[in-house]
This record gives structure tokens, sequence and C-alpha cells, in this order.
């Protein structure tokens, strides 16, 4: 089972954190309205689990037997302890931040930053060895090296059109594609291989705000 999170890894911090909760539980569940058949049945896994790893610890007790008979054990307590903490911790509205700091439960934010518009634009690098396809490999502005978008960026839009001539503006390029992870794609019809693609980019964030285009730049389908 996993350990990742607010639950202790090792095995003695994971215990004195389980008593710990354990204890504040069995003395506040009336007031948070937390089951007393459940408080009863966390505390006696936490005994069982305090046993087994009393055992697992004494050098004359200490066999493969003991040591799995202690996996065991914390398994089945942190499998309980994950489950009440979900059903009827997290969104109890009894439960306090003292509360959730007394029992060593992480403190929800109760407000979210808003994500930020870019002020940068994506640069590219342009892959046309696939025909009728053109690949941008796109990344934050002056960021070759890292993949990494902008904080709080959901992705890249591309405008985009076929043209004889250069565009005098972004709204001439009438077509639009979005991708959220690089590489973005376009492909074309075999009539188009040759003819010139006019593109540019820009960042959008989580809410749909938009960042400052890129240049217009171009390129030849292959």
């Amino acid at each position: 089972m996993s350990n990742s999170g607010f639950i202790p890894r090792k095995d003695n911090d994971f215990f004195a954190w389980a008593k710990n909760f354990v204890a504040f539980v069995n003395t506040n569940y009336a007031r948070i309205n937390f089951p007393s058949a459940e408080a009863s049945r966390l505390d006696s896994l936490y005994i069982t689990f305090f046993q087994k790893l009393e055992a697992a610890e004494t050098p004359e007790k200490r066999t493969q037997a003991v040591i799995q008979e202690k996996i065991v054990a914390r398994e089945a307590l942190e499998h309980a302890l994950r489950q009440d903490i979900k059903e009827y911790l997290t969104y109890n509205h009894l439960v306090t931040d003292a509360d959730r700091d007394n029992m060593g439960l992480p403190i929800h934010k109760t407000t979210h930053t808003p994500a930020p518009i870019a002020t940068t634009y994506p640069d590219f690098d342009i892959d046309s060895s696939t025909l009728r396809r053109l690949t941008i490999h796109f990344y934050d502005q002056g960021q070759k090296k890292s993949k990494a978008k902008p904080v709080g960026q959901h992705g890249a839009e591309i405008v985009w059109a076929i043209l004889d001539a250069p565009p005098k503006k972004v709204s001439d390029l009438i077509r639009s594609s979005f991708d959220t992870h690089t590489p973005l794609t376009l492909d074309f019809e075999e009539d188009q291989r040759g003819q010139t693609v006019y593109f540019c980019l820009r960042w959008e964030n989580t809410r749909g705000e938009k960042g400052p285009w890129s240049d217009i730049h171009s390129a030849f389908v292959p």
C-alpha cells in the first residue's frame, strides 16, 4: 500500500501518528459525529499493529513470519484509517482546522489562487519529416530545454491558414487548433503539399484566458 501523502512512511513514525489520531477520535467522536463503532474498530486495529510492531522489533522474536504479521497489521490499520478519513472527516463541517491539525491531517485551503494570464508566448521547433504533416514542438518563450508550460497554463492555441501572401494581421489566420501538451500537429491533404502555411501561437490558462500571440511564422507543407 502506498504511504504517500500525510501518512508517515516509517513504521515507528506511522505508529506515533496513528496513536495520536486514534486517541483524538476516541475522545472526540461524539462531537465530530464519528461513528463510535468505527472508533472502536480503529482502536482494535491500532492495538494489533502495536503488538505486531513490538514483536517485529524484538530481536529474539524477529522472524520472517513475525515481520509479515506486522506488515499485514499495518496495512489493515492504514486501510481503515484512509477509508474513515475519506468517509467521515474530509468533508465534515464539524471538524475544525484545529481538529485536523491535532489529528495530523492536512488543512484544506478555502481559497484558490487564480491561474495567471501568460505574459510570454510559445516558441517552437517544426518537424516536417512526415508527408502532409507539420509537427510543432512548442515550449515557453526562451525555454527550449524544458517542455513545461508556464504556471497555470492549460495549453497552447495555434491559428493558421494556407495563404498566397503573408497575412497582414492575426485575424487573417482563420483555422484554429489547441493542444494541452507538446507537440501539436497539423495534417494536410495531398494537393496542399508545397503550399505555405502561416501560423502563430499563444498560451491559454485553465480559466480560458489568453496570453499574447507569438510572431507570425510560416512553413511549407511537406
